[in-house]
């Protein structure tokens, strides 16, 4: 076996292997297979080892859970973004799915909400996705807030996955994720014949994307109008 002093100089490839190591027992055998006992014997270490780099198992499963899912997200920010907003939220609505169903348990952690706070990673996923929705809400096509528009597509998104993945692999209707997406979309955007109302509201949240750059206003004066055309925004969705 392998022993690590604590600040030597293996110390972080030792707790890069043991990520590695952990991430594939959970991949390919589940969240049972990810023991201290069993990714040290893995990974060639003795299992103080672990204690010692994660605290416990937890802390082991909240370093694999923030390794992956931050590769994922780099793998969005590197995407490059096309002339079309709407399209780009698809493919990352698209993607989101697609990342759930390949990383079920994986998944599983990082949708618990007995487990510990959002992680740096998912923080930065929920950023990758404010700015997807702040291109739509530019071009005028929104019609709800952005904080609003945002909630929905995480929301919409996490239950569609975590639902496909209760249900049996050759049972799963791949459909019900689309079906969720036209719902929303359906809640968030205009479209070609944009009612009165809609217009009305779709102009607010638009104009509110370009506040915090307005050079004539003082920083209060930005910040009060932002108040004033949040509350426009929130009321009109209230009465619709």
């Amino acid at each position: 076996m392998v022993e690590t002093k604590p600040g030597g100089a293996g110390r972080s490839e030792t707790r890069a292997n043991l990520v590695e190591v952990a991430a594939r027992l959970l991949r390919e055998q589940g969240p049972n297979a990810v023991t201290t006992r069993g990714v040290a014997q893995a990974a060639g270490v003795q299992a103080p080892t672990i204690y010692r780099l994660f605290g416990d198992k937890d802390g082991l499963l909240d370093a694999v859970a923030e390794h992956v899912f931050a590769l994922h997200v780099a793998g969005k920010t590197l995407v490059e973004e096309s002339d079309d907003p709407i399209a780009d939220l698809r493919a990352g609505w698209d993607a989101h799915v697609s990342f759930g169903l390949a990383n079920a348990a994986l998944f599983g952690l990082l949708t618990d909400p007995g487990r510990a706070t959002r992680s740096p990673a998912e923080a930065a996923g929920l950023e990758v996705l404010r700015a997807r929705v702040r291109r739509v809400a530019a071009t005028g096509r929104l019609r709800v807030s952005e904080s609003r528009a945002v909630a929905l597509i995480h929301a919409a998104g996490t239950g569609a996955v975590l639902t496909l993945l209760a249900t049996p692999p050759e049972e799963r209707d791949l459909g019900l994720a689309d079906a969720m997406y036209d719902t929303v979309t359906r809640s968030i955007l205009t479209d070609a014949s944009v009612p009165a109302e809609d217009g009305v509201t779709a102009a607010a949240v638009t104009f509110r994307t370009v506040v915090p750059r307005l050079p004539t206003l003082t920083a209060i004066e930005r910040a009060l109008l932002s108040e004033w055309l949040d509350r426009a925004i929130e009321h009109r969705a209230t009465e619709s």
